[in-house]
């Protein structure tokens, strides 16, 4: 397809610096693709590990980074049948999502339906996606359970919180300063611990009623990994996740306390198949159009200002999703 796009390059790994605006040609899609003008793409603690050099260690450089979004189609390759230009998709992962056109496979796309703007769309993809598993799936919540959410005024974190609600949990929200704890709260926390030093653990076991919580998501890193332990109850459940901030180290599995159980959980596990992937999408948009989860949109930033949108999120003093809109006027 003629013409050209704009997207954020890389050339090599490194700090946000690297992370350039630039002008490319429009590509088309092959067999099996769709061509996508794209109208928001996810910001993601993933694109923080591809641009520090972490993943994607087989796609040459310089590359595209990101993989979330939503928009319109433009165009479609030979043999797709599930999709028509003109239509509105959205997107989990789709390597080369920072820009304002992007060629996905079909498989990866889902139709967003009407009701739920692109924005609402590409801030529940993998972040709602993520919560979906973590709350249906890995450990799924039963009414009266009570679980501690980390950072719950972040974007998994307010996501899960209400799936847990819908589901008939309580949540006990962990946020790192005062200012993001009314965020936590208006997302349905039932009580919300201010705490940036890992000293949460004796204040969860109280607030759970004594006996401790009946699960944990924690994707904080090893700092809070022995408080996540400590605070759960006999049989308890510590779902790990997030791979930028890395793993506790070794276990020793005859030392762990009061018969728990501890997961790392992967969203992709969750849609595994491009039907699995559209089920649960579809569940997630329900949701929405039922007004029971309500995504929360941190910041919005331009194409070219996709480094500072990384170093806001390193930074992490912000809170809910950040998009980055092409078209966004400075």
């Amino acid at each position: 397809m003629a013409g050209t796009m704009q997207a954020v390059l890389m050339a090599t790994a490194g700090d946000p610096a690297v992370l350039q605006g630039v002008e490319r040609p429009v590509p088309s899609p092959g067999p099996g693709e769709v061509l996508v003008r794209v109208a928001a793409a996810g910001v993601n603690f993933m694109d923080m590990g591809v641009r520090r050099g972490q993943f994607w260690t087989e796609i040459p450089m310089p590359r595209v980074p990101g993989v979330e979004g939503a928009g319109r189609v433009v165009a479609v390759g030979p043999d797709v049948q599930d999709f028509a230009p003109g239509q509105r998709v959205a997107w989990a992962y789709v390597p080369g999502s920072y820009a304002d056109h992007v060629v996905a496979p079909a498989a990866a796309l889902v139709p967003v339906p009407d009701g739920i703007d692109d924005e609402a769309a590409a801030s529940v993809m993998m972040q709602g996606l993520t919560a979906s598993h973590f709350a249906t799936e890995f450990y799924p919540v039963q009414p009266g359970d009570v679980a501690l959410v980390h950072a719950a005024a972040g974007g998994v974190g307010l996501l899960l919180t209400q799936i847990i609600k819908l589901r008939g949990g309580r949540v006990i929200g962990r946020v790192s300063s005062a200012g993001k704890a009314d965020i936590a709260r208006a997302a349905g926390a039932d009580h919300v611990i201010v705490d940036a030093d890992g000293q949460f653990a004796a204040e969860a076991v109280r607030l759970s009623g004594g006996e401790g919580v009946n699960v944990v998501y924690d994707g904080s890193g090893p700092a809070t990994f022995q408080g996540s332990l400590d605070a759960l109850k006999v049989a308890g459940t510590l779902c790990w996740y997030g791979p930028i901030l890395g793993g506790p180290g070794p276990l020793d599995i005859m030392s762990l306390p009061r018969s728990i159980k501890i997961g790392y959980a992967v969203f992709a596990d969750h849609v595994r198949t491009p039907e699995r992937l559209r089920s649960h999408a579809a569940q997630l948009f329900q949701w929405m159009l039922d007004g029971q989860l309500r995504p929360t949109i941190g910041r919005r930033y331009r194409l070219a200002d996709a480094a500072r949108a990384h170093a806001d999120m390193e930074s992490r003093a912000t809170t809910g999703k950040l998009l980055l809109v092409p078209g966004l006027a400075g």
